[in-house]
């Protein structure tokens, strides 16, 4: 009986400790899930209707898959040779800090370009799932290096930690995404049934959501990518840390972009 209590109070110590890194984890991985969320949103949009939730079913399968790969691999890399993992990280904050600016520059060019453009064939809806899939991995991974950097304690500690943030990351992300997707027909439900006002608001202001969740994405994005930075290269904060670390991002990402214009007219030259 001794035995039994002592055994259940060492269970209840480890899950008390796994719950207080978890919640660290997710805090610190808060700002990637809000641009993973953004950049999911936005695979749907354009997509019928009835196809929405399926759409993002089959994605949500998907990152759960990428969840275990990305766990697996980090946990392998930290217990073999743990310096990998600051690279990657370095290299997840390169690919965020280039995404963000690209985002920018791609808006603020189409702005100067408004001229028409040839109607693209319209995307097959298992490339869409596949392209989003393929996004989730890279931001999955990021996630959970980030996370693992906060983590502290036994091996199983940590793989349980883990585990937790990653489902959390994919429920709480693609549960969110659902409810998005769907409330503009929630708003003509609303409609037909005699509730006008309310409803029209909703239909209206799912465009404008969207376009803010996007542009919160992209911010969060280059910050989380400035916040990288300046971990890995221990740099000074000089004034409000969320504003130097999105300039960083910013300032980082600009250079990557500008760079890989340049490469590819090099070789285009070629």
């Amino acid at each position: 009986m001794v035995n039994l209590l002592s055994l259940l109070d060492d269970i209840a110590a480890t899950m008390d400790d796994v719950a207080v890194m978890t919640k660290v984890a997710l805090k610190k991985t808060s700002a990637l899930m809000t641009d993973d969320l953004a950049v999911n949103a936005a695979v749907v949009q354009g997509v019928e209707s009835s196809r929405e939730l399926p759409i993002v079913w089959s994605i949500f399968l998907g990152s759960l898959v990428n969840k275990v790969i990305c766990i697996s691999c980090v946990l392998a890399i930290n217990y073999l040779y743990p310096p990998l993992l600051t690279i990657l990280l370095f290299l997840g904050g390169c690919y965020l800090a280039f995404e963000g600016a690209d985002k920018i520059i791609e808006k603020i060019t189409q702005k100067k370009n408004k001229q028409e453009k040839p109607i693209k064939a319209a995307i097959n809806e298992k490339d869409k799932i596949w392209g989003a899939i393929k996004t989730d991995f890279v931001l999955s991974m990021e996630i959970i290096v980030l996370a693992q950097t906060s983590l502290v304690g036994a091996f199983l500690e940590q793989t349980m930690s883990l585990c937790f943030v990653g489902l959390a990351a994919s429920v709480l992300i693609y549960g969110l995404v659902a409810i998005l997707v769907k409330i503009d027909d929630f708003g003509v439900i609303l409609i037909k049934n005699g509730h006008q006002k309310i409803g029209l608001t909703l239909v209206n202001i799912t465009p404008k959501m969207m376009k803010g969740l996007g542009i919160i994405g992209t911010v969060a994005m280059l910050m989380v990518a400035g916040g990288i930075f300046s971990h890995t290269f221990h740099l000074k904060i000089y004034f409000y840390e969320h504003l130097q670390n999105l300039i960083l991002g910013l300032t980082f990402g600009l250079i990557l972009s500008l760079g890989s214009v340049g490469i590819k007219k090099i070789t285009k030259s070629k």
